[in-house]
């Protein structure tokens, strides 16, 4: 979690009604703008108080700075949402649509929408993974019978490469197989990293482009020197706590935007600036 110290007291005090959200956003979009799109002059915009919109002084020329985001359209009220928001930042275990039904107030519907539109905020900087570089898959789906792990029926494979005391990059994936694996691989670490995976035949192709080291999980070898594959797996067991625990079942279709929740919180946990304010700058940035 960021180290920076940032309280929902902080934040109501930062933001104490929609007009003061609204003119966050407008800072946030439009804060350097000196021209109009419209008349083309030099000018500056005042707000019109009876919409959430700016005006430009000279050709009357309106721009909504909610206008392509998440707060697109939206009938909430903006300080709910930079709640929503902050309540998303310090999560360790995610909000579910019941969650956000009772912390807000609004209808199912909306929550899931509302929680939808968040999490497109969770994107990955797209880094690549340098040094020694960890890899692995999991299987998302909840409890089932039969069997585990790999050929797990009804689950949903996750694809998983971690740097150690780096970011980690989590794909959701048709399969395991090589030619789905190893594209993942050579596009996201660098080539002279060195990679660590158990013996699993997809990563037989690695030592072709990289350093590779394995361990053996069938013959119950867990470390072997530098050779373990505990970082990235400390990182599914907590997302899949979290998962289960918070959201019971998530359909394969949007699979990977809760993903991508648990990736950024965990790339931002060193982080100088409070989670809050990089979703905050996301969300003025990121079109829905």
């Amino acid at each position: 979690m960021s180290k920076t110290k940032f309280t929902i007291k902080d934040l109501r005090k930062l933001y104490p009604t929609d007009d003061a959200c609204l003119e966050s956003l407008w800072q946030g979009r439009y804060g350097t703008l000196k021209e109009c799109p419209e008349c083309k002059r030099e000018t500056s915009f005042h707000r019109i108080k009876s919409k959430p919109v700016y005006s430009c002084k000279f050709c009357g020329f309106q721009i909504s700075p909610t206008a392509g985001t998440i707060f697109h359209k939206t009938h909430v009220p903006l300080t709910t949402w930079f709640e929503l928001i902050f309540d998303f930042s310090i999560s360790k275990n995610g909000i579910s649509a019941k969650e956000i039904e009772r912390r807000t107030g609004v209808a199912n519907k909306t929550a899931l929408r509302m929680g939808k539109r968040i999490r497109l905020l969770f994107s990955h900087s797209g880094d690549i993974l340098k040094n020694t570089v960890e890899v692995d898959e999991t299987y998302m789906g909840g409890k089932r019978p039969g069997k585990r792990g790999r050929g797990a029926e009804g689950k949903v494979p996750v694809v998983g490469l971690i740097e150690r005391k780096g970011n980690v990059i989590a794909s959701v994936t048709a399969d395991t197989k090589k030619k789905t694996v190893m594209p993942l691989i050579t596009s996201n670490v660098a080539h002279d990293a060195l990679i660590v995976t158990d013996e699993y035949r997809s990563y037989s192709s690695v030592k072709k482009t990289y350093r590779h080291m394995t361990v053996n999980h069938g013959s119950h070898e867990f470390v072997s020197g530098m050779a373990h594959t505990n970082t990235i797996e400390n990182f599914w067991g907590q997302l899949k706590r979290s998962v289960n625990g918070t959201f019971h079942a998530v359909s394969p279709a949007y699979l990977q935007s809760y993903v991508d929740e648990f990736v950024y919180r965990y790339n931002h946990r060193n982080s100088d600036q409070h989670i809050f304010h990089l979703m905050l700058s996301g969300a003025v940035k990121h079109a829905v």
